[in-house]
């Protein structure tokens, strides 16, 4: 079956709310997925705890977009159990290479230390795996992903499934079929991965516990879990 999906297929897929997976890093096959449940994170209501906007504030770490998309997803399969094998991706480098796919990426000088990639269709973006090599890592790339997509016009972040730790974030579950409008929706609007003139620093966190990024996210007293050597979105 891998062998028939095309890139163009792909992006159709998304556009119908299935994404592919495989079983293995080992399985050549690649199948479907249409969750009855599907895990979104609101754009409004990304969660940061104080440590958290502390961490993010530091600002001991660049945020990069883009810069080493394949190295991302090399690091997001570094782990015992990956859906990611050579097919996806080969699949994802070629969408980043047209512009669909892209990255987002925590360096601490050259070290590549946490990221998150994804596809963005119209003003959609579907988050695909995520990683941590360094306390926070891949918190703080969320919550800058969230304010990029933010400025960027994005209505919709789907993230595949839940998991406690994105629940910890604000994420929630919507029904199969509320999922569906939402993404139609959102198809409908011209969005950017790119905004212009878009620069994260971390001035943009509020000194203030009670304020999110730049009012991209909401603050919370609750604490997030620590990030794992690798943490899937899906």
């Amino acid at each position: 079956m891998s062998d028939e999906i095309t890139p163009e297929i792909l992006l159709r897929a998304y556009a119908m709310g299935i994404f592919p997976m495989a079983e293995s890093r080992d399985d050549t096959e690649i199948h479907w997925v249409d969750p009855r449940m599907r895990g979104i994170i609101p754009l409004d209501g990304f969660h940061i705890s104080r440590s958290l906007g502390r961490a993010i504030r530091r600002g001991d770490y660049e945020i990069r977009a883009d810069s080493d998309f394949a190295g991302v997803v090399a690091a997001c399969a570094e782990r015992e159990e990956t859906w990611i094998n050579a097919p996806i991706f080969a699949l994802y480098q070629e969408l980043h290479h047209r512009g669909f796919a892209h990255s987002l990426e925590l360096w601490e000088g050259p070290r590549l230390m946490g990221g998150v990639y994804g596809v963005m269709l119209g003003g959609a973006f579907f988050g695909e795996s995520m990683f941590s090599r360094r306390r926070d890592a891949s918190k703080i790339v969320l919550a800058w992903l969230v304010h990029r997509l933010r400025a960027g016009g994005v209505r919709l972040f789907d993230t595949q499934f839940l998991t406690p730790h994105l629940a910890s974030l604000g994420a929630i579950e919507v029904p199969r079929a509320i999922y569906h409008r939402l993404l139609r929706d959102a198809l409908q609007v011209r969005a950017t991965f790119a905004p212009a003139g878009y620069a994260p620093q971390p001035s943009l966190i509020s000194s203030s516990g009670s304020s999110g990024v730049s009012g991209a996210a909401s603050t919370s007293g609750a604490t997030n879990p620590e990030s794992q050597d690798s943490t899937q979105i899906s």
